[in-house]
């Protein structure tokens, strides 16, 4: 007998913690419950001081896309008609040998890559910032070889180039977290 007590027992505290767990989780939302100053955001074309051919472009679209896919705010297509204008400009692009191959210690077999970036956002009307120059730093790895290759040449530049994609993306990622999560 004792022991139907004790399953009953423990039959009723997990359907309390179940039920008390969903009416827990009922009303979460993915972000804050803060109000943003701002409704509408001009992305201004990034500007590339790190020298990185056709990145300012890919950037651009990137950071676009990721605050499209947020949907917590609308872009608009001219500074005029923001209240918020958005300018990132990437600062530095650095490479380092993360791991080399077997068969040649001076050639990479993992890239460690970095991306450096600025991000102000103003506000047009008053012309004042809500922060300026804030950095974005992203890191991502590029993998130079197939481990099972015995050439003595991996594919750096195009290892880099594929890459790249998924570091402006980890950009784009910082640049909507930084502009839309509380700050």
């Amino acid at each position: 007998m004792p022991r139907r007590h004790a399953l009953r027992f423990l039959a009723g505290l997990i359907a309390s913690v179940i039920t008390f767990g969903a009416a827990g989780c009922s009303h979460y939302h993915r972000g804050t419950d803060a109000t943003l100053a701002f409704s509408t955001l001009y992305v201004a074309p990034v500007r590339d001081d790190a020298a990185l051919p056709q990145a300012a472009t890919l950037a651009t679209a990137q950071i676009r896309e990721r605050f499209l896919r947020d949907g917590r705010i609308r872009l608009v297509d001219s500074p005029e008609a923001a209240e918020a204008i958005l300018y990132v400009t990437l600062v530095r692009y650095e490479r380092g040998i993360a791991t080399v191959r077997p068969n040649d210690t001076g050639l990479a077999r993992k890239l460690e890559l970095t991306l450096a970036a600025e991000a102000t956002l103003l506000n047009p009307r008053t012309r004042s910032e809500w922060f300026s120059r804030r950095p974005l730093n992203v890191r991502r790895q590029a993998f130079t070889d197939d481990p099972g290759q015995t050439e003595t040449f991996g594919n750096q530049g195009q290892a880099e180039r594929q890459t790249w994609v998924l570091l402006a993306g980890a950009m784009a990622e910082a640049a909507v977290g930084a502009t839309l999560d509380v700050w």
